[in-house]
């Protein structure tokens, strides 16, 4: 945030994540379901990345699968909060 030296945390699922969010200034708000799903599609991801993390050897090839993975995110929660 500017003008500030650290932004705040706030929870993915929290009505108050515009908080620490320079882009996008407005939300609708969400069903509790669709709470959920946004929390199950990041904690999966999450998941997969530390299989990637784990199981493949470190270099280029799993650094732009982790980047795949969070664009993937990124891009659902957009979809699923626009």
């Amino acid at each position: 945030m500017a003008g500030s030296s650290e932004a705040p945390y706030v929870r993915s699922d929290s009505d108050e994540r515009i908080v620490n969010n320079d882009v996008r200034h407005q939300y609708r708000v969400l069903s509790s379901i669709e709470k959920e799903v946004m929390v199950k599609i990041k904690d999966d991801a999450l998941a997969l990345i530390e299989l990637i993390e784990t199981m493949t050897p470190k270099g280029r090839e799993a650094s732009l699968a982790k980047t795949k993975v969070e664009e993937a995110v990124m891009w659902a929660v957009k979809g699923l909060t626009g």
